[in-house]
């Protein structure tokens, strides 16, 4: 354990307010502590660790949703038993928009698919995602919207964490189907969605029946 003191002079350009539980990186100096003959860190700079504080504000934002009700059950829309159409919003490639399509060929090759292209990382993907949530609740003839991408770290998936989609899917007029990440990934899209699905393939299956 090795005790840090911040003076005000320091803390006056700090760009964020520090809370119990983030983690932060600090650089300064190694001085002691005369009256406890310790040794201290004198902090001059700190900047917050990215992974630390996005569980902190993945944490905040599903108390602050849940609070108002987003979550509730009654608020789930009814997956359609046989959709005509279903709407896939993913990236346009890598594998889970080939599991998608090849699981409901495979299961159901009745239904059309229709692919609305997306980012589904960086910084661009959450706004991105919302304009194709609101252009698919446009097409009249859509049943089912699936909203996926593969497995990845926090970071990776932190589109699926943002405010503006958590309320994009909440406002949807057409039932969405989460299936981000692996079986072990919980982001706040699944909690506001009407289905959740532990992976793409997952929310493929679960989009249609097997004949």
């Amino acid at each position: 354990l090795i005790k840090c003191v911040m003076f005000k002079t320091y803390t006056a350009h700090l760009s964020f307010i520090p809370k119990d539980g983030m983690n932060v990186e600090v650089r300064g100096k190694v001085s002691v502590f005369p009256q406890g003959g310790s040794y201290q860190i004198t902090v001059t700079s700190m900047k917050e660790d990215g992974v630390g504080n996005l569980y902190i504000l993945f944490e905040e934002l599903k108390k602050k949703l849940s609070s108002e009700g987003l979550f509730d059950k009654e608020h789930k829309k009814r997956i359609r038993r046989v959709p005509r159409k279903i709407g896939v919003i993913t990236a346009p490639t890598g594998a889970a928009i080939k599991d998608i399509i090849s699981t409901i060929n495979k299961r159901f090759p009745m239904t059309e698919i229709v692919v609305f292209p997306t980012l589904v990382q960086g910084e661009n993907a959450a706004p991105n995602i919302v304009r194709m949530i609101n252009l698919a609740n446009t097409f009249e003839d859509i049943d089912t919207i699936i909203l996926g991408r593969g497995g990845g770290s926090i970071e990776d998936l932190w589109a699926f964490n943002e405010e503006i989609v958590a309320r994009s899917i909440y406002d949807s007029r057409i039932p969405i189907i989460s299936g981000v990440g692996h079986e072990i990934d919980f982001t706040i899209s699944d909690f506001v969605a009407d289905l959740r699905a532990p992976t793409p393939t997952g929310a493929a299956m679960l989009a249609v029946p097997d004949i």
